[in-house]
């Protein structure tokens, strides 16, 4: 994510994911009054807390003092004004990211202590049972690595001439959906062993519609968006050298959305969660509500820059960014209405830790960023591949192949959802 407090910066470009932060404010709130026993809680105990993927904004904030107050208010209600437990909180994210603008920004109450953990969430963090609660919010979505058949020119699912898999062929869907389930896998092993029992983890994330192609969800459309920016620059610069379209078959997002039932599906195999609910959140800014806003276009380009600025500059060199971005900003506004009549569908899924034993402390676990895989398939970006991703960054509009490489990244491979659960 784009550090800082500049016109790109995360921090002023991320008001879409606050907003859903906020829709799921209620969810949060019934999750732990229903489930979260008070009363079996020490007035000595240090309620643990750990935001996983916060990046840089205030949102991490927001989220944490969402959590916070539920607590609080729960102690209340129960006449227990008197034993409200200190409050640990634990902000996570990759060791790359702007931790010293983080904290410089904490809120001034000073309502809990608090620590950076930097770290891969597809490892382990903490040590055993030792968290109470678990948040993450927009973060799963992005996977610890691009899938590498994506970018092996002799397999089937090389990604040629796209960046991502919406509309890629099936080798390149099937590598990044095996992709996300490995590293969803990962997570879920990780945090059954932080989290005590009976715990639980709250996540949100972006997600596909069950049975919805690829290439009909809205966050995919603009990433493949995108893409085509990407190649339509590589194919006007050829004598210019400033992008190159061999640059473009060796880059892909390490980023997959995946559905609910991708989600139940790797949930069920790690069996140490139960999911105690999962609903879609209803934000007040959509694509739709934005329709008659001038410079939509802009708006959007912005915050998909926050997010993919750093992997682009890092790619391709920082000298092309504001060219492609701009070139970016035209195109969803001249295509604005593909972005409007897809599909976005925004979730927030509370799971409980399985107690093998009493319940002598509570864990949430909250993320909105397992629609991010580990890595692009392999396939997509491999030349000799059917799934080969040729003139697209995604799998939306991609081919079967690339789209089939997305989905098994996501949820065939068993090491992938089964380790985060």
């Amino acid at each position: 994510m784009k550090s800082g407090d500049g016109l790109h910066s995360y921090s002023n470009n991320s008001y879409f994911q606050r907003d859903i932060i906020n829709a799921a404010m209620q969810i949060v709130g019934e999750a732990i009054v229903k489930i979260v026993d008070i009363l079996k809680i020490s007035p000595s105990t240090t309620i643990r807390v750990a935001d996983l993927g916060c990046s840089v904004g205030p949102n991490t904030f927001f989220a944490m003092e969402n959590i916070l107050e539920a607590i609080e208010l729960k102690c209340q209600n129960q006449g227990l004004d008197s034993q409200i437990p200190e409050f640990q909180v634990f902000f996570n994210d990759q060791t790359s990211n702007d931790f010293n603008s983080l904290f410089s920004s904490l809120p001034p109450n000073g309502r809990y202590h608090s620590a950076g953990v930097p770290g891969s969430f597809y490892s382990r963090l903490f040590p055993n049972h030792s968290l109470h609660i678990v948040h993450s919010s927009f973060s799963i979505q992005w996977l610890s690595r691009v899938p590498k058949k994506v970018v092996d020119r002799s397999s089937p699912a090389w990604n040629k001439g796209r960046i991502y898999y919406a509309s890629a062929a099936d080798e390149v869907v099937e590598a990044y959906s095996a992709q996300c389930a490995e590293d969803m896998a990962r997570f879920l092993q990780a945090r059954a062993q932080e989290i005590a029992d009976g715990g639980l983890m709250i996540l949100i994330f972006p997600a596909r519609l069950d049975g919805i192609p690829h290439s009909q969800f809205s966050n995919n459309i603009m990433f493949d968006m995108l893409g085509c920016c990407l190649m339509d620059m590589a194919q006007k610069a050829r004598n210019m050298g400033i992008v190159s379209e061999e640059k473009v078959d060796m880059f892909n997002l390490p980023l997959y959305f995946i559905s609910a039932q991708e989600l139940e599906a790797i949930i069920e195999r790690n069996g140490c969660f139960s999911i105690e609910k999962m609903e879609i959140l209803h934000p007040t800014i959509t694509a739709q509500s934005l329709i008659s806003t001038p410079h939509k276009g802009q708006a959007i380009s912005f915050h998909i820059r926050a997010a993919t600025e750093g992997l682009i500059k890092a790619h391709f060199g920082e000298e092309i960014l504001d060219q492609l971005f701009d070139s970016y900003s035209r195109k969803v506004e001249d295509e604005y209405s593909l972005i409007v009549s897809a599909i976005t569908l925004n979730y927030c899924a509370v799971k409980q830790q399985i107690e093998s034993n009493d319940f002598a402390s509570f864990r949430i676990v909250y993320s909105c960023a397992i629609e991010w895989l580990s890595g692009s398939p392999k396939e997509v970006v491999d030349r000799s591949s059917p799934a080969w991703n040729k003139g697209s960054v995604y799998y939306s509009t991609a081919a079967h192949g690339v789209v089939k490489a997305y989905s098994v990244q996501a949820h065939l491979r068993p090491t992938s959802i089964s380790t985060f659960l």
